[in-house]
Parts: structure tokens; C-alpha cells; sequence
């Protein structure tokens, strides 16, 4: 349990910071860095999705973040790129990202935002190791769904549209309406900018990688090495395995794109992401046309033929499933510094007109 002192001492540090920006400019921000968790220490230990920006970017000033759930950001004052904590889950995020939009000691309206973090790749469309550029975002979290012991013959899975009765009902409702948001698409120049800047990047291999990868025969995609792509993001909280489950996620982005997506990676917070810079961008405080999503592979959305989906699931349970670990980590690090630092270093081009592919 926090003392007394300590905790009064806390408070009274955030609100001296507070009171200093608000009574002078706002502190200038060109990018924020947005991860989803560290391990441990922010810094000098295992690294989770935070470290690497906070080491080598690097982000050496500190301040604090009262009301979050990680309680410090960290800032670079001379590229004046900001990283985040916001916590898994989409409730972190969008409680994050709110109380970081609303923090009256910075000016985000021209800022970018990138998320950079890990999350499971579909073995049909890549393997782990790999950093993907997300140009859409769909929600998986989202439906009505029948038990799989009730599943009429004729469905190819118990979940369907929370606006309709079946799972493939057309026309398609409406991608925004009072039942929620199912589908975002990013900026389309950005990503492909993004893309452009990063898609030469060699990422490293090791014998744990290859050892994993080789266990997916017949996937062909998911026995190259790492590399960098262009792929739909499926975002949901509820941390699903196995290969039905990847054949709806795969149906799932299908649908809500009319056949325009390819499923690539799973995540949790994407949705809650954009929601976020969506309602912010309402009030004028951000420009959601200025984020960018980066996911890297951790470990397979599905089971290996030969395994069980409760298997990959037990294995998944004690980390000796996420063979990928690591390597994402480092991804997530080498790939988006690339496109956090051409932003922030050529600021006089990137404030005012959003970059475009080249």
C-alpha cells in the first residue's frame, strides 16, 4: 500500500506539470507512439512493446500520467515525439487515449499517432516475425452469436451482424450506426506511405522462428521468412484460437470490406484506437486521418496440422506458444521508428499536408 506521502507527493508533482503547461504554451507533439503493455520496468529488463522507444529512440524525458493506467508517458523534446502506455484491452485504449487528447498540456491537432504493438497473424496470409501495416481495422468484437451446438446446417458459423438474423445478410448494414462501430479504414496515401518507407526492411530470422513456421505445412505463406506487409487488422477482446475461428475472422473481414480485405492480423485495441481519434477529431482536438496502425506477429492465430486448437491454446496459456515474442517486439521497434522519425525530423513537410506514397 502507497503512503500517504508518497501518493500526496505524486499528486502534487502532476499537478505543478499541469499547472506549468497550462499557464504557458502546450508542450509540441508530432508524433505520439502508442503501445499496449511493457514488462516489468519501463526500462534495463525484458522488454514488452514500450521499452524498445523508450531506449533507442529515444524517449528520455518523463512525465507523468495521472488517470491512466500506467501513470507515466515518455517524451523525446527534440523530435518532440510522445510514447504511451494505454493498457490491453479496449477500454485502456480508448480511456487512454481520451485522457492524453483532453491533457491540457499538449497541442495534438497536427500530431500522428502510431500503434505499434504484437498481435497473432493468420498462417494464409503470413508468418510471425512479420510487422504488418493496417489499412483497415474491422471489429471482431461486435455480433450476435448462436452457440455452436445450435448452429443452423446452412451457416458457416454462429455469428451475424448485431443489426441482423444472418451471417451474411444483405445489403450489408451500415459500417457506423447506434449499434456500433464495425469497420475503419485509414487514411489510404498514409498507409501506403508508411508501407513504402518500411517494405525493404530486412527483419531478422532465428532457428526458433523457422522451427515454428516449419510446423505449418501447407501454408505457404506462413513458411516464408519475416517481412514486412500490407494487411487488415481484426480487433476484438475476446483472445479466440483455432482454425474455425480464423476461417470466420477471414469470412468476417470479407463481409464488413464487400470482399475488399485480407484478414492478417488479430488484435484487441485497434477499434477502440480509432474510435477514439474519430470522436476527438469531431471536437477538433486531432486529425484522425493521421494514424497509423503497426502490428507485428507474435505467434499464430490457429493451430498446426497435427494440433489441437486447445493445445495451441495450452501452449499459448504458458508462452511457449509465442515463439515470436521477441522478434515482434524488436519489429514493432524497426519498422515504426522508420516512419516515427522521417515524420518527426521533416516536420516542415508533414504539419500541414499528410504525407503521400511515393
Amino acid at each position: 500500500m502507497k503512503s500517504i506521502s508518497t501518493v500526496f507527493g505524486a499528486t502534487l508533482l502532476s499537478l505543478c506539470v499541469l499547472g506549468s503547461a497550462s499557464a504557458h504554451a502546450p508542450i509540441p507533439v508530432r508524433v505520439v507512439v502508442v503501445t499496449t503493455f511493457e514488462i516489468g520496468k519501463d526500462t534495463g529488463d525484458t522488454a514488452g512493446e514500450y521499452q524498445n522507444w523508450i531506449e533507442k529512440l529515444p524517449l528520455q524525458q518523463t512525465i507523468p500520467a495521472p488517470g491512466t493506467d500506467h501513470d507515466v508517458m515518455h517524451y523525446n523534446p527534440d523530435l518532440h515525439v510522445l510514447g504511451i502506455v494505454s493498457g490491453e484491452g479496449p477500454e485502456h485504449m480508448a480511456s487512454a487515449l481520451t485522457a492524453l487528447v483532453l491533457d491540457p498540456r499538449f497541442d495534438l491537432r497536427h500530431a500522428y499517432f502510431v500503434l505499434a504493438g504484437i498481435g497473432g497473424i493468420d498462417p494464409n496470409f503470413g508468418t510471425i516475425g512479420s510487422a504488418v501495416w493496417a489499412p483497415r481495422v474491422i471489429n471482431g468484437g461486435l455480433s450476435h452469436l448462436i452457440d455452436p451446438r445450435e448452429i443452423p446446417a446452412s451457416w458457416p458459423d454462429g455469428f451475424t451482424p448485431v443489426q441482423s438474423s444472418t451471417p451474411d445478410e444483405q445489403p450489408r448494414p451500415a459500417l457506423h450506426s447506434g449499434m456500433g462501430d464495425m469497420e475503419y479504414t485509414l487514411d489510404p496515401a498514409l498507409v501506403q506511405w508508411a508501407y513504402g518507407m518500411t517494405k525493404d526492411i530486412t527483419l531478422p530470422d532465428n532457428a526458433g522462428l523457422k522451427a515454428s513456421r516449419l510446423r505449418y505445412t501447407g501454408f505457404a505463406a506462413a513458411q516464408k521468412p519475416p517481412s514486412v506487409q500490407l494487411g487488415d487488422t481484426i480487433s476484438g477482446e475476446t483472445f479466440w484460437v483455432g482454425s474455425k475461428m480464423n476461417q470466420w475472422a477471414e469470412r468476417w473481414v470479407k463481409y464488413w470490406t464487400d470482399g475488399q480485405g485480407v484478414m492478417a492480423t488479430t488484435a484487441e485495441e485497434d477499434v477502440a484506437f480509432c474510435q477514439a481519434l474519430a470522436l476527438q477529431g469531431k471536437a477538433g482536438r486531432v486529425d484522425p486521418k493521421r494514424a497509423l496502425i503497426l502490428r507485428t506477429a507474435s505467434n499464430f492465430d490457429m493451430q498446426s496440422p497435427g494440433q489441437s486448437a486447445a493445445q495451441l491454446l495450452s501452449d499459448e496459456a504458458h508462452e511457449t506458444g509465442f515463439s515470436g515474442f521477441q522478434a515482434s517486439v524488436d519489429a514493432a521497434y524497426t519498422v515504426g521508428s522508420v516512419v516515427v522519425k522521417e515524420l518527426a525530423t521533416h516536420w516542415e513537410q508533414y504539419e500541414k499536408s499528410l504525407p503521400t506514397a511515393r
